[in-house]
């Protein structure tokens, strides 16, 4: 999934005759030396050319895909980013699995400070849906609870 080059070594970046990946497990986030690491700064990718598909019906979803960070020793590439957000076009997964699975390929890639991933889907049957997902986890597992929705009717 990630590849970290020096800037001198990214394999998209610069090169017209890259296709676009099949699948997320054939795409590689790219990443580069951040320029500042003794600083927090957020950088900010969005877009609203994302799609994939929905598992139960086939159809497509769409959204827009925010996603912010602190970098820490690594920056992802944007071209990278972009052919990585297209290869999703033919995954079938629920919107859910999707934005949590970029954000773990993303933290994956990067290592970031923090990271969240805002995916903005488009409504369907007059329900429009927002997932945001977060690294560093505000709420550890430790304090989750399997069954919380038993609790929560006591």
């Amino acid at each position: 999934m990630a590849k970290s080059k020096r800037a001198g070594q990214l394999t998209l970046l610069g090169h017209s005759d890259s296709r676009l990946p099949a699948s997320p497990a054939e795409a590689r986030l790219e990443t580069f030396p951040n320029p500042a690491p003794q600083r927090d700064y957020r950088i900010h990718f969005e877009t609203d050319d994302f799609t994939s598909v929905c598992p139960v019906t086939g159809q497509p979803d769409f959204a827009r895909i925010d996603i912010d960070y602190v970098p820490d020793r690594l920056c992802v590439e944007s071209k990278s980013l972009k052919f990585y957000l297209a290869s999703y076009r033919n995954e079938r997964a629920f919107n859910e699995a999707v934005t949590n699975r970029i954000l773990d390929d993303f933290v994956k890639a990067c290592a970031p400070r923090e990271a969240i991933v805002t995916a903005q889907f488009s409504a369907r049957g007059g329900i429009a849906l927002t997932i945001r997902a977060e690294y560093p986890d505000k709420n550890p597992k430790e304090r989750r609870s399997p069954d919380r929705r038993t609790k929560a009717a006591d």
